[in-house]
Formats: C-alpha cells, structure tokens, sequence
C-alpha cells in the first residue's frame, strides 16, 4: 500500500512539475516576445530620428520621436520652421516605419530671421 501512495506521489509530483515548466516556457516565450517588440520600436525611433537628421529638406533639431510598440505607433513632436517640413518628416516616418502609424504632433514655428 505504501509502495502504491509513493508511486502516486511520485507521479503528482511529476505532473506538477511538467506543469510549472510549460508555464515557465510559455512566460519565458511571452517575455522575449517583448523584447523583441520593445527592440522593434526603439530601432523604428532610432531609423527615424537618424533618416530625419540625414535629410537635408527637414529640421530636425527640435524634433522627438517616441515609438510604442504596443500601438505600432510612431509619435513625432516638437517643431518645425514650415508645413511643408511638418509634411517632409511625415513622409519620412512613414517610409522608415513600414508598419507603423504615424502620429504627427509637430508645430510649426517660423524661424526668426
């Protein structure tokens, strides 16, 4: 009888622990799946940012870029000189973060002259 108790324990045992490594494996698979989101978004933030530096039609000095990867949103803000930079780094956004959507919050703040 007690061989029987031990051999179910035993078995109770394994059970639970099969258990607790499928929802370690599945926690572990979810995490990295953030990860990989999360890196998503800060190299759609870091193209962006980078292809509006290198075009020479855009300002991009007082411009941020905040990308969610939750969203799949690329958020541009601050300022720019005219509407048709505000357009520009739009365009740009858009081409460098295929996917995503763009959220244009950029001023226009005509430079003093």
């Amino acid at each position: 009888m007690s061989r029987i108790i031990a051999g179910l324990s035993a078995l109770a045992i394994v059970a639970a622990l099969n258990g607790a490594c499928a929802n370690t494996v599945k926690g572990a698979q979810k995490d990295t799946e953030k990860v990989i989101e999360k890196t998503a978004a800060a190299t759609n933030t870091v193209d962006v940012k980078s292809a509006l530096i290198a075009d020479g039609r855009v300002d991009a000095s007082n411009i941020n870029v905040d990308t969610s990867s939750s969203t799949q949103t690329v958020v541009l803000k601050g300022s720019v000189p005219s509407a048709q930079q505000k357009t520009q780094a739009e365009a740009i956004a858009r081409d460098k973060a295929e996917g995503y959507t763009i959220n244009n919050q950029l001023t226009v703040v005509p430079s003093k002259q």
